[in-house]
C-alpha cells in the first residue's frame, strides 16, 4: 500500500491558478499510476486527470482539458496538478489516488486515496 497526502488547496478568484501536490510514502512510487478526482457538494466524485508510472502519458476530463496539467517527480515521490484559468465550477475537494501499473478513470479502480484538499474558486 502507498500512503498519500494532498496539499496546495485554497481560495482563489476565477481566472487564477493553484498547484496541488500529492506526496506518497510506502511502496515504490514509480510502480503506481496516479489519478486526480474531485467531489463538489451534493455531486458524485468526478475524474479529473491521470498520469502513468513514468509520466509519459496523461489523460484529462474534457471539463479541464487545456486548463489543468498533471505531472510527477518519481525522485520526490510526488504528483502534481497545475490548475490554471480556474472557474467557480472547479470548486470541490480534490483527491489524489494510486493504482498499480495502468491509468484508469474510474474511482473504484484505485486502491489508495489521500484525505483530500479543498479548492474554492470565487466569482
Amino acid at each position: 500500500q502507498v500512503q498519500l497526502v494532498e496539499s496546495g488547496g485554497g481560495l482563489v478568484q476565477a481566472g487564477g491558478s493553484l498547484r496541488l501536490s500529492c506526496a506518497a510514502s510506502g511502496r515504490a512510487f514509480s510502480i503506481y499510476a496516479m489519478g486526480w478526482f474531485r467531489q463538489a457538494p451534493g455531486k458524485d466524485q468526478e475524474f479529473v486527470a491521470a498520469i502513468n508510472r513514468n509520466g509519459g502519458s496523461t489523460t484529462y476530463a474534457d471539463s479541464v482539458k487545456g486548463r489543468f496539467t498533471t505531472s510527477r517527480d518519481n525522485a520526490k515521490n510526488t504528483v502534481y496538478l497545475q490548475m490554471n484559468s480556474l472557474k467557480p465550477e472547479d470548486t470541490a475537494v480534490y483527491y489524489c489516488a494510486a493504482r498499480l501499473i495502468t491509468i484508469a478513470t474510474i474511482p473504484a479502480d484505485y486502491s489508495s486515496w489521500g484525505q483530500g484538499t479543498q479548492v474554492t474558486v470565487s466569482s
